[in-house]
């Protein structure tokens, strides 16, 4: 394999909805790779929240509303979890006002951050031929579980211009 080699870090925005909300970033992460001139190689892309996963499936409207429904059985946002007990929390050192300020802009949101670890938080998907290879109905997915949000991804390119 020669040519020049290619390694591209970029991080993307994303503008989420409320509640659970899954965003195809598949066009754009094909508009970044023809940008790197990559033809062979890796594409990785990873979440920068712990309330964001990041997963490769099928983009189809009812399978997404299935998406959604099967995730909040698995982790229901009313059950008891501890990480919600705010009030027994302290906040960061030094948060300006205080742990009182922190808990007041502090969401209720544990079923997010588990949600996240269930799917996990990056994917990598190999280039080849200049192109993404996933199968015919893959998308790669954001999986928000905390919005609405605005969201970082970012997106390492790796591999050899021809």
């Amino acid at each position: 394999m020669g040519g020049e080699f290619v390694a591209k870090y970029v991080e993307i925005k994303v503008e989420t909805k409320k509640g659970i909300h899954l965003s195809d970033l598949t066009p754009q992460l094909k508009a970044l790779l023809k940008e790197s001139g990559c033809s062979e190689g890796t594409i990785t892309v990873m979440s920068r929240h712990t309330t964001t996963a990041i997963t490769v499936n099928e983009m189809e409207g009812r399978l997404v509303d299935d998406i959604r429904q099967w995730l909040l059985k698995l982790a229901p946002p009313e059950y008891p979890y501890l990480h919600n007990d705010l009030h027994l929390r302290s906040g960061p050192p030094n948060w300006p006002g205080g742990d009182e300020a922190w808990r007041a802009q502090e969401p209720v949101n544990c079923h997010s951050h588990l949600l996240t670890m269930l799917l996990g938080s990056s994917e990598s998907v190999p280039v080849s031929n200049g192109e993404l290879k996933t199968g015919t109905w893959q998308s790669v997915i954001l999986a928000e579980m905390d919005g609405p949000r605005t969201r970082t991804v970012g997106v390492q390119i790796t591999g050899v211009k021809a």
